[in-house]
């Protein structure tokens, strides 16, 4: 399925695919980030884990240029997100199966209208090959609308996938499908990453598919990073034998001293 997948990887750089600087974002009273800093390095692919309300999403929106934040600096490939996003938003995707492509066009449609926006070459190409790739073939010509979830999320994979991107931001990518697709899944964006060096950032609630695709974690609670670490790292930290058992305890009683 993944003959059509580059091979060459990006030219070396000095900048980080991802650096985040003291990065706060507040909503009236409410502190959703609070002083967050990472540094993501090129091919490296990082969880993102937190409860609902750790200022995951928050963050991801702010990557992408769809938030502005109260404070705090974001790099992306080396550009600065908050002058010149537009310089890094061709070379980032984002997919996500809680965000709904519109439900009137069909599949092939919709691949068709990011391909142009995205500045695709032999966009009817790029749309063939993604189709192929992702088993669309059987609901290309269905309207979004009318797929079930576990072909929305494979389109929207599709879709976050289209501009071959540098640096590829993921919430929940395997939500709604069975466990054989799941991991289909996953072995497609390994070898994706793998073969186009691509970045990715990955917000899942699924500990199993980030203990498997994770080279580093970074752990959310109320808007901070609590802790940090290769999920091996984190097991033996505290003492457990799964990140989901890591995770709990953090939801539940903080970070580890």
């Amino acid at each position: 399925m993944l003959q059509h997948m580059e091979t060459e990887t990006p030219p070396p750089s000095a900048a980080p695919a991802i650096r985040v600087r003291d990065l706060t974002k507040t909503f009236g009273t409410v502190r959703a980030v609070d002083a967050v800093s990472f540094t993501i390095g090129r091919g490296r692919t990082v969880g993102l884990l937190g409860g609902n309300g750790a200022g995951k999403t928050t963050t991801i929106s702010i990557l992408l240029g769809l938030l502005l934040p109260t404070a705090g600096a974001v790099e992306v490939l080396g550009i600065d997100m908050l002058r010149h996003r537009f310089a890094a938003l061709g070379r980032m995707n984002f997919s996500s199966p809680y965000v709904e492509l519109p439900h009137r066009l069909t599949v092939r449609e919709n691949l068709t209208i990011y391909a142009h926006l995205y500045g695709i070459a032999r966009v009817a190409d790029r749309v063939a090959e993604l189709i192929e790739d992702l088993d669309l073939a059987a609901v290309a010509g269905r309207m979004s609308g009318k797929l079930s979830a576990g072909q929305k999320t494979r389109v929207a994979l599709a879709k976050s996938l289209i501009n071959r991107p540098e640096v590829l931001l993921l919430d929940e990518p395997t939500a709604s499908l069975d466990p054989d697709t799941a991991d289909w899944v996953r072995t497609y964006l390994e070898r994706y990453c793998a073969a186009a060096g691509a970045t990715m950032l990955l917000a899942s609630h699924n500990m199993a598919e980030v203990e498997r695709m994770c080279d580093d974690v970074l752990m959310m609670r109320r808007g901070r990073i609590v802790d940090q670490g290769p999920p091996a790292a984190l097991i033996e930290r505290y003492g457990r034998t799964t990140l989901e058992e890591v995770f709990l305890d953090i939801a539940r009683r903080g970070a580890a001293a």
